[in-house]
């Protein structure tokens, strides 16, 4: 040991904060081509870090950082210099753009290779004839497949020729996709979740599969007893002035819509507000990304003990945009602990850049004949023949809670006019007869996104998401009244029609009672997110076909040389 070795003291800090995702994004290339061949292949890095820069963004709107180096990894020596620059730069998410042939060994596999097995890496070059890049894509993205390892590839356009080529407004978007995909996989490992309760209602379906959530996403499910959360209501244990401050802003922005009867009616509500805010701090306190709560049956429901005020706006304001302090990230937030509908949400709000999620109940599916049966029993007539739901039917999405204030309006809508279509009742006595109020409003027609829900195997110890596009839609009002009256009115609704699943299909193919629904979500960030995280992709609809050029991602090589993309998930996770 050496006399002048020491141990060096860390300075304490008083907050820990996570380090953001960083993309590093390079070129190799080959010593032995001509001096304006290789500062083409400098600029095109420069230009692809431009593109991803300030495109792919973290819930919070905050953009992700991207570097690049114009060091030409033409060989292990310049492997070793970028490796090292994105080392001490923070780099978890490799992008390399070739435009020359290279040797794949030497080159990228070099730099790959030191870093962390389930770090992303893509593939994006230009169809190029000239030196040419496109061939030594092909020939490194075979050599990482073969020893399995994923990548993905993105031969996309941009010119053959010029100092300074700019890509394609397609290979662009392909690129950007899949750097939401690598951000949202590498963002969330070592994060985690902070749920109140343990298994609501006895939901299978519900269940924090703690261990397996820990492998495949990195993240770490806190588990609270509701007695702190019930405590710390009867201790009042927040700020007295911020609760006025929301107090006021429910009442300028719901006013009337807001029921309360009596005084005893206030003071439910009043705790209702306040567990907004004590739950928010305690996720705070634990640098948490999103949450659940069990409600049901213990906290709200058993007369054996003390029921309490329904969870409903605590729930709708952790999933919205905003709420009395002006515009934030939405914290997504499942009701009844259901915690695959919670990894649901929190996955598809990543991908889709802190779009707001919507909690559902798979409530009612309604075939096309039977709304029209209902309509006639109502004496509508005039039906709209060419309207989705008249040649398709929907699903009527509701539920008690969790539901984004922003779904009560289309995307962009002001804080004003999404809430003056809000309404607050009061919650059903007989289910929930610690009292308090439910959310309530009418979700518009035209928001597309995609529809989808998380589930668990245990003999394939994999997870699997079943999705589907879908968009809203709306029926005459006093059609949609009735539909709305034979499930339960005074909860959010939305109706949902799914693009490729049947009725039928839609009905005998959910994994639980619950589903969930993000806006503007393309498909190519989801199916390149469940590529870098093992997660199945389902889609039994006998609609949707294989591929859909321009809404998929291609295919893996890995996938492809594996028997299939469920084998080569089966492989690696086994």
């Amino acid at each position: 040991m050496a006399d002048n070795a020491k141990a060096v003291h860390l300075s304490s800090i008083k907050k820990a904060f996570h380090k953001p995702p960083v993309i590093g994004v390079f070129a190799t290339s080959d010593p032995r081509i001509d001096a304006a061949s290789r500062k083409r292949c400098q600029n095109i890095a420069k230009m692809a870090a431009d593109t991803i820069a300030g495109a792919v963004l973290m819930p919070d709107k905050t953009p992700v950082p991207v570097v690049y180096s114009t060091v030409l990894v033409d060989g292990e020596p310049q492997a070793d210099i970028v490796a090292q620059q994105f080392r001490d730069a923070g780099v978890n998410i490799l992008v390399l753009v070739p435009d020359t042939w290279a040797f794949p060994q030497l080159t990228a596999i070099s730099l790959l290779q030191q870093f962390p097995r389930e770090t992303p890496i893509n593939l994006t070059c230009g169809n190029s004839g000239p030196k040419p890049g496109v061939v030594y894509a092909h020939a490194l993205n075979g050599a990482i497949s073969q020893y399995g390892r994923i990548a993905a590839l993105n031969v996309g356009t941009w010119p053959d020729t010029g100092s300074n080529p700019k890509m394609t407004a397609q290979t662009a978007v392909a690129l950007i996709d899949w750097c939401y995909a690598a951000v949202t996989a590498v963002a969330l490992r070592g994060r985690r979740v902070v749920v109140l309760g343990h298994d609501s209602m006895g939901m299978e379906t519900a269940l924090a599969h703690i261990l397996q959530t820990r492998n495949t996403f990195g993240l770490e499910i806190t588990r609270l007893d509701m007695k702190l959360l019930a405590d710390m209501l009867g201790k009042k244990a927040y700020s007295k002035a911020e609760f006025n401050e929301l107090r006021a802003w429910i009442d300028k922005y719901v006013g009337k819509r807001l029921e309360l009867r009596n005084a005893d009616d206030e003071k439910r509500f009043d705790q209702e507000v306040a567990m907004y805010l004590i739950v928010r701090d305690l996720m705070a306190d634990l640098n948490a990304v999103g949450g659940g709560f069990m409600s049901q049956l213990e906290w709200g429901s058993d007369l054996r003990g003390t029921p309490l005020p329904v969870a409903d706006l605590m729930e709708s304001f952790f999933n919205s945009t905003f709420d009395h302090t002006g515009r934030k990230a939405p914290l997504p937030y499942a009701t009844e602990a259901d915690v695959q509908g919670l990894l649901t949400m929190l996955f598809m709000t990543y991908l889709s850049g802190g779009n707001p999620p919507l909690f559902m109940d798979f409530r009612k599916v309604w075939e096309a004949w039977e709304i029209k049966k209902l309509a006639g029993k109502l004496g509508i007539k005039n039906l709209d023949t060419k309207a989705d739901w008249y040649k398709k039917g929907l699903v009527d999405g509701d539920n008690s809670g969790s539901a984004s204030f922003d779904w009560a309006a289309k995307p962009g809508a002001s804080v004003k006019k999404i809430m003056d279509a809000v309404s607050l009742p009061l919650a059903e006595a007989n289910y929930f007869p610690g009292g308090g109020n439910a959310v309530n409003f009418m979700t518009p027609a035209g928001i597309e996104g995609i529809a989808a829900r998380l589930t668990y195997s245990t003999p394939a110890g994999l997870f699997s998401m079943i999705w589907d596009q879908a968009h809203t839609t709306e029926v005459p009002k006093k059609l949609a009244k009735a539909m709305c009256d034979l499930t339960t009115p005074i909860w959010p609704h939305t109706f949902v029609v799914p693009k490729y699943a049947t009725m039928t299909e839609y009905k005998q193919y959910p994994p639980a009672n619950h589903f969930h629904m993000t806006w503007n979500l393309p498909v190519a960030r989801l199916q390149h997110w469940m590529d870098l995280t093992g997660v199945l992709s389902v889609t039994p609809w006998a609609a949707r076909p294989k591929f859909i050029e321009g809404t998929d991602r291609p295919q893996p090589l890995a996938h492809l040389i594996n028997a299939g993309e469920n084998n080569y998930k089966r492989l690696t996770r086994s």
